[in-house]
């Protein structure tokens, strides 16, 4: 902290108007000539067919005007192909300017971007003046108008007044800012490989742990072992603040102020895209759908979360494996009660249960945490790009 106010301590610092200091890629109707003495064009792709140039193994930047990037070659590129230092922003957008606003310095081809670069990078860096258009991304959010795709007010961008500290001032804010984004990509990158080798190991030992050789374990079908059934409840009587889950065929439970069941059991889609992948395992008061099924032990010689974790791994398989999977858009008591699942004994489903849940609970950690870790890493990032681009008078365009 010291060292940032020292470096801003006494710093002198001229304001000049956007229009001054840049040079855009064409004349824009509201804007006087004598604001844009010079343009720069660039041939531009619509969005749409940008990515129709897309090459993996490419060393030319596709600059589009949304949050999607990639690259193509110059071959790809042909007449479309630039090379420069440019700051953009869309001329048509349907997000936040900050989820948007780019950087690249190199060869590229864009999309239908207005692109700005510094006139004379001796007085302005590109890259200070990226950094900069972040801070100020919600005023220009206030510039696009329209309903649906947004366009800008250039001649209200162009009038933006920005601060101009020394180019030394510049370099090292520049600097500074660059290491802070490292860093956060950096350890974004850092914890989703690690999200990734987490899954994989987990998915490694869940797979060992749940096959079986047929000769070598009791086989009992699904019917022998469970009882199973549907709910009587309908999508329209979930509500927001309900006391009780509310399980119906998506992803994730609704909630409900009346529970039908209290158990433990298994749920898992009726019809619709979960049928047969999406599981749930619930222990107490619940609701349900009635195209769920609930499964729920009726014999001492399974343990409902092992067989929570069996089918949850295998359950899509067995229709995979059936000759009417290509007409399955439901599923029947029938399909479940015919299902053929492993018993080992009760003390080797225990340890499986104990060695999955614990590896389940260590995925999951990091798989909360990363959100919550990369967040806090952006708003630091925020929290100094502000104070290293605050000056006097930096309400001007407020």
């Amino acid at each position: 902290m010291s060292e940032l106010t020292e470096l801003l301590e006494g710093v002198e610092v001229e304001w000049k108007a956007l229009w001054e200091v840049t040079i855009w890629d064409k004349r824009f109707n509201a804007v006087d000539r004598d604001k844009q003495p010079k343009v720069e064009n660039y041939q531009y792709l619509l969005a749409a067919n940008l990515f129709n140039l897309e090459h993996k193994n490419g060393d030319v930047f596709l600059l589009s005007t949304g949050k999607r990037t990639g690259w193509t070659t110059k071959e790809l590129a042909g007449t479309y192909l630039r090379e420069g230092e440019v700051v953009t922003i869309p001329w048509g957008k349907s997000r936040p300017v900050i989820d948007v606003l780019k950087y690249y310095k190199g060869l590229f081809v864009t999309a239908d971007n207005r692109i700005a670069t510094s006139n004379n990078t001796d007085i302005l860096l590109n890259k200070f003046l990226f950094y900069w258009l972040q801070t100020q991304s919600k005023v220009i959010d206030g510039f696009y108008r329209g309903s649906g795709i947004q366009h800008p007010n250039m001649a209200a961008v162009l009038d933006m007044s920005m601060p101009i500290p020394p180019i030394s001032v510049q370099k090292e804010i520049v600097r500074i800012l660059d290491t802070f984004s490292e860093r956060t990509d950096t350890l974004g990158n850092e914890l989703i490989t690690e999200l990734e080798a987490r899954k994989k190991h987990y998915n490694y030992y869940r797979d060992r742990l749940l096959s079986f050789e047929e000769s070598k374990v009791e086989w009992k079908i699904l019917g022998e072992v469970t009882t199973i059934g549907t709910g009587s409840r309908n999508t329209n009587e979930s509500i927001v603040n309900g006391e009780y889950p509310f399980f119906v065929r998506s992803q994730e439970p609704r909630a409900i102020n009346e529970y039908e069941f209290d158990e433990t059991a298994i749920i898992t889609a009726g019809d619709g895209v979960g049928v047969g992948k999406v599981f749930h395992y619930v222990i107490g008061k619940y609701a349900l759908h009635q195209r769920a099924y609930r499964i729920v032990a009726n014999d001492n010689s399974i343990n409902l979360k092992y067989l929570f974790h069996y089918m949850k791994n295998n359950f899509a398989k067995y229709l995979e494996m059936t000759s009417v999977h290509a007409s399955v858009t439901s599923l029947r008591k029938p399909m479940f009660e015919k299902y053929p699942v492993p018993i080992p004994s009760p003390e080797e489903q225990e340890r499986i249960v104990a060695i999955l849940d614990k590896l389940d609970s260590l995925t999951s950690a990091i798989s909360e945490a990363l959100p919550k870790e990369i967040a806090l890493r952006k708003k630091q990032y925020e929290y100094y790009r502000h104070l290293l681009l605050t000056f006097p008078n930096d309400n001007i365009n407020e």
